[in-house]
């Protein structure tokens, strides 16, 4: 009997078995013919089905691959992954980004699109009209038109970088770079290579800046503008034609021979870095700001912070308080104090520290005044203005025209701080709020007291009106009519008998 029930049993665990494993491979099969993609033509579509990161598109080599790239919890990108690091080298970044559902579709159709059903188109190449989507070994992912000899290239990603360069890929003035949190961006000049730090409606301070030393080429007018490039040699190279470099950025191995893949990244703390593949990991290379000169980073100890040498490395500009003001964005001419060269009203309180400058006074700007008072007025009248570092010897004022970020301690008394902080909005709507309940509290207070005498009067007055009739105070009104009534007398006597 024992025998007959675990048959039954057995052979149902086996069924179950069978199903998974078939499920299973038939997934993986899935999985892998979608990595297997190194060509897409017109008319292809795909949603996101396998997270964290979904292969769509690979390169010949299988080292770097397009696909959606989970980003938080819930959210998607698109994004060209080295694969032996799951190192992102380039996203599309869209403004809206995606929720990792079936809503989002990623097509081909001369044009890449990420869409969604909600809400329409995410990000797009824009109109192009190509024949072919591919993915080359470089990393770069291009859209081309079919032709003889050779195919053209109508868009690629190269053109648009992300928060990196990648080795052989050339970084123009049309492009820039920001890191993955979007506060810092790098970007080109006519002679020049320069970090800032981005803020909502104000212009981008400039933290850091590397002049083309010009040393082997000449940047000639009319020639057209500098580009980047990182060298497989170890350095980051500035060029204006392809001959010489008009400038060249060493790494720590330079000239050392490492023939390995190479990137360069803005990270999130704004700091500029390069790596190179040793087969297993990413190794740093190269620091734009290196860490002897940590307090040159605006982002070194974040708002209102003062960054030190010695141990802690971090306080507070506000040396009375534990806590430094809460980081802030745009500028004090929105929160209603008047034009740039008027204000009034208290949105925001000051303080002053002494022997404090920026981290970045050799790119900021300055005006010379006779006094630290008109240092202070200058910024104090410019509602566009944050703060202001004087230095009474030299009787430079240089003006803080975004929030306040990072100083550095100068040792020296003689240059002193003048600070702006915002008057919280959320507190004053709180209070205003909290004041707007009293006074409704009060006002309903008034009425409910004045609803009261006037019932209260009115009840006095009546009964010193009875009172003046001859009435006793307990004398219970009946119509005239009922006292004459016999049932009215009735009712009357058959109480006086009751009380006997």
């Amino acid at each position: 009997m024992s025998a007959k029930i675990k048959l039954p049993k057995l052979l149902h665990l086996l069924l179950l078995y069978i199903i998974h494993t078939t499920s299973w491979t038939a997934a993986a099969a899935a999985t892998s013919s979608f990595s297997q993609f190194q060509l897409i033509n017109r008319g292809f579509s795909v949603t996101p089905s396998q997270s964290p990161f979904q292969p769509i598109l690979n390169e010949p080599s299988g080292v770097f691959s397009l696909g959606f790239l989970k980003v938080g919890s819930s959210q998607l990108d698109l994004a060209v992954i080295h694969l032996p690091s799951r190192q992102p080298v380039w996203r599309a970044i869209p403004a809206s980004p995606g929720s990792w559902d079936n809503s989002v579709t990623f097509s081909f159709n001369g044009s890449l699109v990420l869409s969604d059903s909600g809400n329409g188109v995410l990000w797009s190449t824009g109109s192009v009209d190509g024949d072919t989507l591919v993915l080359l070994n470089s990393s770069n992912l291009q859209i081309q038109k079919a032709g003889k000899p050779a195919a053209s290239v109508l868009w690629q990603s190269f053109d648009f970088p992300s928060d990196t360069i990648m080795q052989g890929q050339n970084f123009t003035s049309k492009a820039a770079l920001f890191s993955n949190n979007q506060k810092f961006s790098m970007s080109l000049g006519f002679d020049y290579l320069a970090l800032y730090m981005e803020f909502p409606g104000v212009a981008a301070p400039r933290y850091w800046k590397r002049t083309a030393l010009q040393a082997k080429a000449r940047i000639i007018q009319g020639k057209g503008p500098i580009y980047a490039r990182v060298n497989p040699t170890g350095f980051l190279g500035l060029y204006q034609t392809e001959a010489v470099p008009v400038d060249v950025i060493s790494f720590d191995t330079f000239n050392r021979g490492i023939p390995d893949l190479r990137r360069l990244t803005l990270e999130s703390d704004g700091n500029l870095k390069a790596y190179y593949w040793n087969g297993s990991s990413w190794v740093l290379d190269f620091k734009a700001i290196p860490d002897s000169e940590a307090c040159q980073l605006l982002s070194a100890c974040g708002a209102y912070g003062l960054c030190r040498l010695e141990d802690p490395m971090c306080a507070c500009l506000d040396n009375t308080t534990a806590i430094c003001p809460p980081a802030d964005s745009g500028n004090l001419c929105s929160s209603g104090r008047g034009s740039s060269s008027s204000v009034g009203g208290d949105d925001y309180t000051v303080f002053r520290t002494k022997g404090v400058e920026l981290p970045n006074k050799e790119l900021a700007g300055y005006h010379k005044v006779g006094s630290l008072e008109e240092c202070e007025q200058s910024c104090e009248r410019n509602c566009s203005c944050w703060g202001a570092v004087y230095n009474n010897v030299s009787g430079f004022c240089y003006s803080i025209d975004y929030p306040i970020q990072t100083l550095v301690e100068a040792g020296n008394v003689q240059k002193t701080g003048y600070f702006k902080v915002r008057t919280r909005a959320s507190s004053k709507s709180k209070s205003k709020s909290k004041a707007g309940m009293v006074v409704l509290l009060t006002v309903g207070v008034l009425v409910f007291l004045a609803a009261t005498g006037f019932g209260a009067y009115r009840v006095w007055n009546q009964i010193r009106r009875r009172s003046q009739d001859g009435l006793d105070e307990s004398t219970v009104e009946w119509p005239y009519k009922d006292l004459k009534s016999g049932s009215s007398f009735r009712s009357i006597e058959l109480s006086e008998s009751f009380r006997k």
